[in-house]
């Protein structure tokens, strides 16, 4: 999904949904310590750094994806094909 992503959006975008995301989740209390790296890296403005975790394989890029704040850009309809597609 962080694929499809980077592929389809700008940088900017991308850290605009990471930060409303992550501004709507602080206010429902739903904030875990992940969410203070992504709204570091959101905040930054270090596109290698964004990228990294979104398309990285190392252990902290993946385990940061598994609270991915970057939900809700793609469709979901994108979203269903791609975890068909996954599921194959």
């Amino acid at each position: 999904m962080a694929l499809a992503v980077v592929r389809g959006f700008t940088p900017t975008e991308i850290r605009a949904q990471m930060l409303a995301n992550l501004h709507r989740w602080k206010n429902q209390d739903t904030w875990g310590p992940t969410y203070d790296e992504w709204q570091y890296i959101a905040q930054s403005a270090d596109d290698g750094a964004l990228f990294s975790v979104m398309l990285g394989r190392d252990e902290n890029a993946v385990r940061l994806r598994q609270s991915m704040p970057f939900v809700g850009l793609l469709s979901q309809e994108e979203v269903r094909k791609l975890n068909e597609e996954a599921g194959s």
